[in-house]
């Protein structure tokens, strides 16, 4: 490990640790401060307070020293390591599930603790106002962006063919192999077949039914010679002077040679299987005019666009206990519980495909019931806006992934 690789790994795990003690201690001393107001009223003297608040101060100390030592630490040593146990699938965060659970989990939890203190003794001292959003749930961010940064380089530009985006490229089931000669067929369907990388052996080793002749193609081994199509060297249902620009009137398509691969011709910037086009693709061909720097990207920048964007119906949500009357109304209890269950989905990776699922089940589902009914009690205190999205949400994740499959829509006669 070089020395620029050792500064990072200690910038990251700095950054880490202090969001992972900063935000409980200092949501620990507010709670303790409260408490402490809250026995001063029943007993004037203050006595009993002053000695509250040093024990909940000396408490929180306590227990980050001890999850720090007992929990924080391995955790972080036997991924350093690479431990098969909680690296070897690479589906989930264990240092992101292990923050949620011993720093959000109790924060959220002193955070409604305080709320029903001022309550229960008729107080109105403190909402915490943007100390949940502002501190909380930025550390939150923050374990987000490292986990997602640090395994990146922080200097010189980043490698394009890595992106973690939906970005189509070229596969070997998308390749076809060019054929020398043209193919013949009982109709045009007879001719959309696929010789690719895999299924280019079975060809010339064993016959392929339900189609009549042969025909040569080359790149196979042996007499190159695939049983299957006519001889007669003409296509039924195509003209024979149908020609393109990229393809030779010859009837052979040529091939890129490349990385020790066949490739086959393709349209610049498209892809042949999707008809998309290609994004930092090789393939595709880059702007050079006078505006080219508005095209700069780079998937390190992204990553803190994406983080913040995917936190931030979350942050709403939490922004919700800043109005006093749902505060001190006993309404904070349901907002940080469904908060919380949000801040769960941090445990798994950025694009897991079980992601879109929990983010319904933990966060749209809940929080739109949630925000109809604060709606309902308390007027605007939160944006329709989220409501609709909440909505609209949960109503596609239902409609594509399981109404679809019913007969009625599976047709292609609708839309």
């Amino acid at each position: 490990m070089g020395s620029g690789s050792i500064i990072k790994f200690a910038i990251c795990e700095v950054l880490q640790f202090a969001a992972f003690c900063v935000p409980f201690f200092i949501v620990m001393q507010r709670f303790a401060f409260i408490l402490a107001q809250a026995k001063s009223q029943m007993q004037p003297s203050g006595g009993n307070s002053s000695m509250a608040y040093w024990l909940i101060v000396s408490s929180s100390v306590a227990y980050l020293t001890t999850v720090a030592l007992v929990v924080w630490l391995p955790i972080k040593y036997m991924v350093f390591m690479k431990k098969k146990a909680l690296v070897g699938r690479k589906k989930w965060r264990p240092v992101a599930l292990a923050y949620v659970l011993l720093s959000t989990l109790p924060t959220f939890a002193f955070l409604i603790a305080s709320s029903e203190v001022q309550i229960r003794n008729y107080m109105q001292f403190d909402t915490f106002s943007e100390l949940p959003v502002s501190l909380v749930l930025f550390s939150l961010i923050l374990i987000d962006i490292v986990e997602r940064i640090r395994h990146c380089r922080l200097t010189g530009r980043a490698n394009e063919l890595h992106r973690n985006a939906d970005i189509p490229t070229l596969s070997p089931i998308e390749m076809m192999m060019p054929i020398a000669s043209t193919a013949t067929g009982p109709s045009p369907a007879a001719a959309n077949i696929s010789v690719g990388p895999q299924n280019g052996a079975r060809a010339a080793n064993g016959p392929t039914p339900r189609l009549p002749g042969r025909t040569a193609v080359t790149g196979l081994s042996g007499n190159g010679m695939v049983i299957g199509l006519p001889t007669n060297g003409a296509i039924t249902g195509i003209p024979g002077n149908m020609t393109g620009s990229a393809v030779p009137s010859s009837g052979a398509v040529p091939v890129l040679t490349g990385n020790n691969e066949r490739q086959p011709y393709t349209i610049s910037g498209i892809c042949p299987g999707t008809g998309l086009p290609l994004r930092n693709s090789p393939y595709a061909t880059e702007y050079t005019g006078p505006l080219s720097f508005l095209l700069a990207s780079d998937v390190r920048a992204e990553a803190f666009a994406e983080s913040f964007l995917f936190w931030l119906d979350t942050v709403e949500m939490v922004r919700v206990t800043n109005h006093t009357t749902v505060y001190f109304s006993g309404w904070a209890l349901p907002v940080y519980l469904f908060s919380f269950l949000s801040t769960l989905r941090l445990a798994l990776m950025p694009h897991s495909p079980v992601l879109s699922t929990l983010g319904v089940a933990l966060q749209d589902l809940p929080f739109l019931v949630l925000r109809v009914a604060l709606l309902a009690i308390f007027g605007f205190v939160t944006p329709v806006l989220f409501v609709m999205k909440n909505l609209l949400v949960c109503l596609a994740y239902i409609y594509f992934n399981f109404m679809t499959k019913l007969k009625v829509f599976n047709t292609e006669r609708m839309f």
